[in-house]
């Protein structure tokens, strides 16, 4: 009778633990659309008889454990900027209104303020940039500046030119006159600056042969932008010096006579450095900027360091996730990088709700840092991680699981099937 009434029992803790494996499976096929989701399974563990003598005796199952199945989803383009994906092991950082969060789901978006935040409020956690670029600890939340980004005064002018060593030394009409620039030099190009606010001026660089050798140059601004400059003149002198070549053409040595760029309403005196190349006489090659080959004179290609002020035009991030933003005067500046959590038993993080987990005794603490780094997983901008479920295999499984359960159940009714026998006896 004893056993017949514990088989009862262990029909029933077979039905238990397979109802609760349904739901693991129902769970998995509901979130088939969650962006980030990891499926579950259940592990079911004996449970044994305190009387069983000493072979041991069985006394049905039980769910020991529902653990997460951390296999990489499938990774779609969405087009969306601010959506990213996780290529490999780790987690988004989170800060939020109940403490530090973790998400494998990357449908972020901007709040008011420009900061980096999901949908219920948890912001995005990375480290700063500094100015050259480079990923440092300091940990902030993501945020791209809103407001209008200062002017940046232009401080370095480079030149890659080539001026012509075939020219004659003071040929026809080629004393220098301010004047008529033009006309009276043996090369001329322009290039732009900007002044301590933002203003673009145009200067006109005019170059004229001295002698085998030795060119003489002039920069000119716009008269009416240069301070102090006559009201009835077109140009004005703001720089000039004298570039020396060595005999096979390489940039000698480079002299500044006067400087003074001062234009009207800006900083005076600003400090702009004509950059014509790595002379020899620095330590340098000579042939870096430029050069005097017998080829036409020519500007190849030239650069400055200024910008005006600007708006913030667009965003893009790296595969090591870093945010850099486009601003509207063309100026890009690297702003911030994803931090990445990773852990020792990811196995073990506390699922909390609306794709969120946290940190448990058994997982241990989230090691941060940047994106592809340490094992870390690539960051793919545009895109989300798709659900782990596999509607197919769910589907299996429930099917398994329900004949799992009406096996369970026919230990039941078999078991009082057998009882009615017991109890007709006496009859």
């Amino acid at each position: 009778m004893g056993g017949i009434v514990s088989s009862m029992q262990t029909g029933v803790t077979g039905m238990t633990a397979h109802g609760q494996a349904l739901g693991v499976t129902a769970d998995n096929i509901a979130n088939a659309a969650t962006n980030g989701f990891k499926t579950s399974r259940a592990e079911f563990q004996d449970i044994m008889s305190r009387t069983g003598g000493a072979q041991g005796g069985g006394s049905g199952t039980r769910i020991s454990n529902i653990s997460s199945v951390l296999t990489q989803g499938n990774i779609d383009n969405t087009s969306r900027k601010t959506d990213l994906a996780i290529n490999g092991e780790g987690y988004f950082a989170l800060i939020g209104p109940t403490g530090p969060a973790f998400t494998r789901n990357g449908e972020f978006r901007f709040d008011k303020d420009g900061t980096m935040m999901t949908s219920d409020g948890y912001k995005l956690k990375g480290f700063e940039v500094n100015d050259e670029g480079e990923i440092t600890n300091k940990q902030i939340e993501i945020q791209t500046p809103r407001s209008l980004i200062p002017a940046r005064p232009s401080k370095v002018v480079r030149f890659d030119m080539n001026l012509d060593n075939r020219t004659p030394v003071g040929g026809p009409g080629k004393v220098f006159s301010i004047d008529d620039p033009y006309q009276t030099s043996d090369f001329t190009t322009g290039v732009e600056v900007f002044d301590s606010q933002g203003t673009k001026h145009l200067v006109t660089i005019a170059f004229n042969k001295k002698a085998e050798g030795q060119w003489d140059w002039k920069a000119l601004g716009k008269g009416s932008e240069v301070a102090g400059a006559p009201p009835d003149k077109a140009y004005a002198e703001v720089a000039s010096g004298e570039l020396i070549f060595s005999p096979e053409g390489k940039l000698q040595e480079t002299r500044v006579a006067a400087q003074n760029f001062s234009f009207v309403g800006a900083m005076p005196n600003q400090d702009v450095k004509l950059n014509f190349g790595d002379a020899l006489a620095e330590g340098g090659t000579g042939l870096k900027g430029t050069r005097s080959f017998g080829y036409v004179s020519d500007l190849m290609t030239w650069s400055q360091d200024g910008a005006s002020a600007g708006l913030l035009g667009d965003i893009s991030f790296s595969d090591e996730g870093v945010l850099t933003a486009q601003y509207t005067n063309g100026e890009t500046k690297q702003l911030a990088a994803v931090a990445i959590a990773k852990f020792e038993n990811p196995e073990a993080l506390q699922k909390i709700g609306n794709n969120k987990l946290k940190e448990s005794r058994d997982s241990g603490g989230g090691a941060l840092s940047a994106a592809s780094r340490g094992g870390r997983g690539q960051i793919v901008a545009g895109a989300l991680e798709r659900s782990t479920t596999d509607l197919a295999s769910e589907f299996v499984e429930m099917i398994k699981t329900q004949r799992n359960f009406q096996a369970n159940a026919k230990t039941i009714t078999t078991s009082d099937e057998m009882l009615t026998d017991v109890i007709s006896l006496r009859r």
